[in-house]
């Protein structure tokens, strides 16, 4: 009998202790349902997804107290407690609210208007702060690398500068913007993004491809426009910081403070490097030695009537070098051993300012000052630039469907340097090189109906050696429902090629520069479709994105160094260039916690010249890889515990070879992959540690010669009998191993 009513008590309290509840409702944003959001509950590994209706439900939940999670790409997080105390299924249903820092946030540079990402009929790319914090570095040179058909590309493999490339296309067809000014000149394109403090950095958004109607010369191959952080909207301290086995030590801060009516945001970049590393055993740096302080401040005022009113300004320095091992700066310009030293101050001022009238207008204005004082090897390079830039835009709604925007702009530009490029003819005055250049623009966005959208634009420039230069730009868009769209753009792009930035490394003391006839503008004629698909499922959402791309390029400007020489002739090439190709990017969010996002670009870059007979000859595009792609993969663990796989990987792309060269003409296959862990705690500190360069790729034979860097032994048919001389251009990828980091950022709201 004490065994029967011990067995009843055993299952009636198991059955209590096995009792479990359940918890369901249903996610809407602005009233309608949000399918594919994730939906979990930490502590017990449990989570889910929304269905097609934003209907959701965990079931078996024992009795207790739990925090439950709801996140999707483009909303904010929500975080709610429940209590599961009965077989009553809990009811929770949640509003989700849009994301600012997502990837669906508000973006400007396509169409100089701040508009929905999902609304834009221009296709807009964006890395945002959280997403470059993924795999973190010292500058946003890297960190645009991100973007899938965007390629940080060095051009030589001692002084480890470059330039960047879009779609293939060489880094002076990019325009590279601050807050919508194109601040950053054709001097100094990497230095323009090198010391952005990132915590100053809201987003930097990327857009494919000619946008000349809206911002007049160099936006030919594509436009990159950092977005800084509204001083009003940011933290109150931040801070970021980390330290690399290779000696990298990267110190990044931002504080704001309030005077009256107006808001600064004060931020300061210090990068320090300092390690001599030469694991290729060339006797020559693997990686370029620096020392960069950079200080940025902006502030944001306070109007009557929410007026718009900023002005920022940011001061850079820094000392860069590469060369021989044992090189120290008593050699700075020897012949006796190698090295590239380049030292650069660079002043920027930005401002807007809306006039004090009903209708929106808007005046916007910036300046820099970019000083370069160089010595490679025995070669002395000092160049100063600067560029003016103010333009004034109204932006007025004509009833329910136009949107239009009508605007005028000037650029002056002062270039001078030492070579005989700003010299007079016969050498014996200097003739820095000034260029004007006044615009007119027009825009006019068209919303047919709630699925049809019709942009329209035209820009007018004037040059005082090209004449006047006009830019057409048509977009269409389309989209029969939330999980469609389709764009279609077609536009045109020029370039007014300033000659005395462009080879500055060819010009010599020896050379007299020609002009042999009127120089007409380099100009672009591209056209590109996009379409954007949504798949909303029970276990994850999906959405892809297809992009397929053609420009043709014309009137390309090339100096000729061969004919004579004791002249570099410039003129336009006699042909044109193509670059054409599709890209797919894709973006995955599971019922898990792991989010996908992977891109890859095909694309085939080329110019028609013509060679000696007079036939166009096919020449491939010098570092345009026909394949490439990234990749980010986030994964959360319990505990605010998270791991990130960032990449990128580049198929064979043609390299600058010297005649009877032993290395091959076209790179290998290779892949740049990082790892990543971060630890959260709720006192807004974020420990992280993780490994770049996993798989320790650097490539071979950068440097031809490295034992003569001087060109002192070439004349030697018996060492030398191909006629080498030293040449450190031969570069696809950073000679940086692997590498493991440690750092820590701090937000204080």
């Amino acid at each position: 009998m004490k065994r029967i009513i011990l067995l009843v008590l055993l299952t009636i309290s198991y059955s209590l202790f096995a009792q479990t509840g359940s918890v369901s409702g249903t996610i809407t944003s602005q009233g309608n349902s949000v399918p594919g959001v994730t939906v979990g509950i930490a502590a017990l590994a449990e989570y889910t997804a929304a269905d097609e209706s934003g209907n959701y439900s965990i079931a078996n939940l024992p009795y207790g107290n739990y925090e439950i999670t709801f996140s999707f790409l483009g909303y904010k997080t929500e975080k709610k407690r429940i209590t599961v105390n009965s077989p009553q299924p809990v009811v929770l249903n949640i509003t989700l609210q849009e994301d600012e820092m997502a990837l669906d946030e508000v973006v400007i540079t396509g169409t100089m208007k701040e508009v929905s990402r999902s609304e834009s009929p221009i296709p807009v790319e964006i890395v945002t702060a959280k997403l470059f914090k993924k795999n973190p570095t010292a500058t946003l040179f890297e960190a645009v690398g991100m973007v899938n058909g965007v390629q940080p590309q060095l051009n030589c493999n001692v002084c480890n500068t470059g330039d960047i490339h879009i779609n293939g296309m060489e880094g002076p067809y990019t325009l590279i913007l601050i807050d919508g000014m194109p601040i950053v000149s054709a001097l100094s394109t990497v230095y323009g993004l090198n010391g952005i403090p990132n915590s100053m950095v809201d987003r930097i958004e990327v857009v494919k491809g000619p946008a000349s109607s809206l911002y007049g010369s160099e936006a030919m191959g594509g436009t990159i426009n950092v977005i800084t952080k509204n001083p009003d909207k940011a933290p109150v301290f931040s801070a970021d910081s980390f330290l690399t086995s290779w000696g990298e030590l990267n110190v990044d801060a931002a504080g704001k403070f309030t005077i009256g009516k107006a808001t600064s945001l004060l931020g300061i970049n210090y990068f320090n490097y300092n390690s001599r590393i030469d694991n290729n055993g060339d006797n020559f740096t693997d990686l370029t030695l620096q020392n960069r302080i950079s200080v940025f401040n902006k502030w944001a005022f306070e109007r009557e009537g929410n007026r718009a009113a900023s002005l920022a300004a940011r001061y850079v320095y820094e000392d860069r070098w590469g060369g021989e091992m044992q090189w120290d700066k008593q050699w700075r310009g020897s012949d006796s051993i190698y090295g590239e030293s380049i030292y650069t101050s660079r002043v920027e001022l930005i401002g807007l300012y809306e006039l004090p009238l009903p209708e929106k207008i808007y005046t916007q204005f910036s300046y820099n000052w970019h000083d370069q004082n160089s010595w490679y090897g025995n070669t002395p390079y000092m160049a100063t630039q600067q560029v003016a830039f103010v333009q004034t835009y109204w932006d007025k709604t004509l009833g329910e469907k136009h949107s239009l925007l009508v605007g005028a702009s000037f650029r002056y530009t002062k270039y001078d340097d030492n070579t005989p490029a700003t010299a007079s003819t016969d050498g014996t005055a200097n003739r820095p090189a000034e260029t004007p250049l006044p615009g007119l623009f027009v825009q006019d966005e068209w919303k047919l109906n709630e699925k049809h959208k019709l942009l329209g634009g035209y820009r007018f420039d004037y040059d005082e050696n090209h004449g006047g230069v006009h830019s057409p730009r048509v977009a269409y868009k389309f989209s029969p429902n939330t999980n469609n769209t389709v764009r279609a753009s077609f536009g045109t792009g020029f370039r007014v090629v300033n000659l005395f930035t462009e080879d500055h490394a060819a010009l010599t003391g020896a050379r007299e520069v020609v002009i042999a006839e009127a120089l007409k503008p380099e100009r672009s004629y591209n056209g590109n479709l996009n379409y954007v698909l949504k798949i909303p499922a029970e276990n994850y959402a999906l959405n892809l994105d297809f992009t397929g791309f053609y420009s043709y390029f014309t009137n390309k400007i090339v100096g000729d160094f061969d004919t004579d020489p004791d002249k570099i002739i410039y003129d336009n090439l006699r042909g044109h260039a193509i670059s054409q190709g599709i890209s797919v990017n894709a973006d995955a969010t599971f019922s898990f916690p792991l989010k996908i996002m992977a891109g890859v670009t095909w694309m085939d870059v080329f110019q028609m010249e013509e060679n000696e007979t007079g036939s166009l000859q096919r020449i491939q595009q010098l570092h345009a890889p026909k394949w490439s792609g990234n990749f980010i993969a986030t994964y959360t663990l319990p505990n605010d515990y998270s791991i990130d796989v960032t990449g990128n990987w580049f198929g064979p792309m043609r390299l600058p070879i010297l005649p009877n060269d032993y290395r091959p003409e076209y790179s290998p296959w290779f892949a740049i992959a990082n790892v990543q862990f971060t630890k959260k705690f709720s006192s807004g500190i974020e420990i992280y540690t993780g490994m770049k360069n996993i798989f320790d790729f650097v490539p071979k034979d950068p440097i031809i010669r490295p034992f003569d860097p001087f060109d002192k032994y070439t004349d030697d048919p018996v060492n030398n009998p191909n006629g080498y001389t030293f040449d450190p251009s031969y570069n696809y990828a950073s000679l940086q191993g692997r590498r493991v980091y440690v750092g820590m950022r701090y937000n204080l709201f």
